[in-house]
């Protein structure tokens, strides 16, 4: 199956990124956007149903919105569309589409990057990756994806939805939890800064933005309780250790 055309479900800041890479990538490929506060103008801006005529529909929508969408979309969609699933999280959204979307294709990903990502990295795609927890793909669209991204760049790492919110409660969410938590204490960079509290520091200017995302990774991924459990007692160890000392 030929991808003519793509649609995106939401327009915040992944979803305006994810149409700046088709436009670089897959520029003969027609876009049409729905987002519920922008109105449909025939040009960038579509209703809902037409994107979900789109061949692909891409939902760059919050984790917690991810289900509601689905159902909105299920009765526009045609049989032979394929779904892109780009949350964070992945055992929720895969659950959900397996549920709702009976028959349709669908490919769950989790892009390792963002807008932020890429401007720092010069516009240059070269290694950032993308997971590919699962799929409803032929074996020829599947290999031809990951040929199409691997060639332009990507570097697709392939595991299955347990294995990687298992990772992502390890690294994404806890670095989250720590920039979360010395951004709401207030510490800042001073002139006199390590080169490793520039490093944190970066990393709590990364995510300080991003509490709603925080709060969904902790609510969809039922790894992170054990991720904060195991933090708070290896806090306790290392503050008793302190206290032994003085």
């Amino acid at each position: 199956m030929e991808i003519r055309s793509v649609g995106i479900i939401g327009y915040g800041n992944f979803g305006a990124f994810v149409h700046v890479l088709l436009q670089r990538f897959a520029p003969k490929v027609r876009v049409r956007i729905h987002a519920p506060e922008k109105k449909p103008d025939g040009k960038t801006f579509s209703s809902l149903e037409e994107v979900a005529a789109s061949d692909a529909v891409i939902l760059a929508v919050p984790i917690h919105a991810f289900e509601e969408v689905v159902k909105k979309i299920v009765p526009h969609l045609s049989e032979d569309v394929v779904i892109v699933d780009v949350c964070t999280v992945k055992m929720h959204p895969i659950k959900v589409l397996k549920r709702l979307a009976k028959g349709r294709k669908y490919i769950a990903t989790h892009p390792m990057f963002g807008p932020e990502s890429y401007e720092k990295k010069g516009k240059d795609i070269t290694g950032l990756r993308i997971v590919i927890a699962e799929h409803t793909l032929t074996p020829a669209m599947h290999k031809a994806l990951v040929g199409f991204l691997r060639t332009i760049g990507f570097s697709v790492v392939e595991m299955n939805a347990s294995t990687h919110d298992k990772h992502l409660a390890k690294t994404l969410f806890l670095t989250h939890f720590i920039g979360q938590t010395i951004a709401e204490a207030g510490f800042d960079r001073t002139e006199i800064d390590t080169v490793s509290f520039g490093f944190l520091m970066s990393a709590v200017e990364s995510v300080r933005g991003d509490k709603k995302l925080f709060a969904d990774v902790f609510r969809y991924n039922v790894y992170c309780t054990k991720t904060l459990e195991r933090f708070k007692k290896a806090e306790s160890r290392i503050s008793k250790v302190l206290r032994d000392q003085s």
